[in-house]
């Protein structure tokens, strides 16, 4: 198994909790978050600055770019790009799975996505911060 993942996704994964866009998206996002979980599996994961599995099943999908709003592409990918960064990881390359956790639980403080995350509608749920937060726990302690 291969996931696409891109670079804002790298992070949503660790905080959905069933909210999306879509039953299809909803239930394609689960999917690759139950991949992550699992703890005995490891795959690699291509990262990208552009449509990922989970886009696929976004009804703001369109040919070739983020139909939410008029400045939603520009937005998805300014959030793609501040999450490569930060994990010091680049578009188009593949990663292990494990390689992607470790960086992340080491990385990312929950704080850190007022900025990684700035102006995304999920940030003020909390639930990004708290699977953040969960898994530098999981993983460093």
């Amino acid at each position: 198994m291969k996931r696409i993942i891109r670079g804002h996704h790298l992070l949503c994964i660790h905080g959905f909790k069933g909210m999306g866009y879509s039953p299809k998206f909803i239930e394609v996002m689960s999917s690759i978050v139950e991949d992550i979980s699992h703890d005995d599996t490891d795959f690699p994961i291509q990262v990208v600055q552009s449509f990922d599995d989970a886009c696929q099943a976004c009804p703001h999908k369109g040919k070739t770019q983020c139909e939410k709003s008029e400045d939603s592409n520009t937005h998805v990918l300014s959030l793609d790009g501040k999450v490569l960064h930060h994990l010091r990881i680049k578009h188009g390359e593949t990663y292990m799975k494990s390689e992607i956790i470790k960086k992340t639980a080491t990385l990312v403080q929950p704080d850190d996505l007022d900025h990684l995350c700035e102006g995304c509608s999920w940030l003020e749920y909390g639930v990004c911060k708290e699977g953040i937060q969960n898994l530098k726990e999981k993983v460093l302690s």
